[in-house]
C-alpha cells in the first residue's frame, strides 16, 4: 500500500477538518484508492453530521439521545480504527459508506 501518511491524514481530519482534508486529497491525488477514500470519508463525514443534528433535534422528546450517543460514538471509532489500519497498511471502508464505492 503506497502513501500510508496520506491516508491517516484524511481519517485524521475528522478531528480538525472533515470535509477540506478529503476534497484537496481527491483533488490532488491520481491514485484511485486515495480518491475513493477521500470520497469515502467526506461523505461519511457529511452523512454522520446529518444524523447527529437530527438526532440533536429530536432529544428534546427523548427519542433522539440513544441516537445522538450511537452516532457520536460511530463518529469517534470509526476514523480511529481507519488510522489504525492505515498505520498497519491494511485497507479499512467506512461502515455503510464504503459499500457504495469499488
Amino acid at each position: 500500500m503506497e502513501n500510508k501518511g496520506l491516508k491517516i491524514l484524511i481519517h485524521a481530519s475528522t478531528w480538525f477538518a472533515p470535509i477540506l482534508v478529503p476534497i484537496i486529497t481527491y483533488f490532488i491525488s491520481s491514485d484511485r484508492e486515495i480518491k475513493s477514500l477521500s470520497l469515502q470519508a467526506m461523505i461519511f463525514h457529511i452523512v454522520i453530521g446529518i444524523l447527529i443534528s437530527v438526532s440533536a433535534f429530536f432529544s428534546w422528546i427523548l427519542i433522539g439521545i440513544p441516537f445522538l450517543i450511537i452516532f457520536g460514538i460511530i463518529a469517534i471509532i470509526a476514523p480511529i480504527v481507519g488510522i489504525v489500519k492505515a498505520i498497519n497498511e491494511r485497507p479499512f471502508r467506512y461502515p455503510i459508506i464504503g459499500s457504495w464505492f469499488d
